[in-house]
């Protein structure tokens, strides 16, 4: 049986904040981790243990101190701020527990927000992917509303829709169940599975929901800046 396809490798991962001051502190050390293509994992530890941290440079937004990661075999340490803003829009999706829609546009155009910052004015065939996403996600009948006309569980699977709007290899979400009550949180666990069994797309949630983590696939335990008693996927 072939091994998955690796979408996302940390090696010796350290970040370090105030470099070189009497107040120089280092927040991640030597992470290993291996994302891979069929992965639906959890990223779970107390409040300080450096997940913020941790997701901000695995999304292509901050920079490791020391080690490499690594997107689908390529090294980013070394890449300008526009090679990796590049490699974001290509192969990361971002849902958020602030969902961030623009409330001036509709559903689908929040959908589409992606897709107008990489190629401009949205083609036919664009829109036509923001209509299914949505669909995709049970709004196909909400695609003209505007963010103040959903609810919070609707907003959230607007997000959701416009995280997949580039088609991504990983979907990192921060607390996407956060703000939202019992039922529309289990909705939208039920959207990510569906998302990773149909698309294909790993998918990696941070959360402190216990229920969340338990249902995951593997829990990856991040304590004082460690992984502890992680398992590492198989492709490792």
């Amino acid at each position: 049986m072939s091994k998955p396809t690796e979408i996302m490798r940390l090696e010796g991962l350290r970040k370090s904040y105030n470099i070189g001051m009497p107040n120089e502190v280092e927040v991640l050390h030597g992470i290993d981790l291996t994302l891979a293509a069929d992965d639906f994992a959890a990223l779970v530890g107390p409040s300080g243990s450096g997940k913020s941290t941790l997701l901000n440079i695995m999304g292509l937004l901050d920079q490791p101190t020391a080690g490499e990661l690594y997107v689908q075999g390529r090294p980013t340490r070394n890449m300008s701020d526009q090679q990796r803003t590049e490699l974001r829009g290509e192969t990361l999706g971002f849902v958020f527990q602030f969902h961030h829609l623009i409330q001036a546009f509709s559903a689908i155009d929040n959908v589409l927000m992606p897709l107008m910052l990489q190629h401009g004015k949205p083609k036919p065939a664009a829109r036509e992917r923001a209509r299914e996403l949505l669909a995709a996600v049970g709004l196909e009948k909400y695609m003209q509303r505007k963010p103040n006309e959903l609810s919070g569980g609707q907003q959230q699977r607007v997000a959701i829709a416009r995280a997949l709007a580039t088609n991504p290899a990983l979907l990192l979400a921060d607390e996407p169940t956060g703000n939202l009550d019992t039922k529309s949180a289990e909705d939208v666990f039920a959207l990510f599975r569906k998302i990773q069994a149909e698309r294909h797309c790993a998918v990696l949630i941070v959360t402190h929901d216990p229920r969340l983590s338990a249902s995951c696939d593997k829990t990856i335990n991040l304590v004082d800046g460690s992984i502890v008693d992680a398992p590492i996927s198989d492709s490792h």
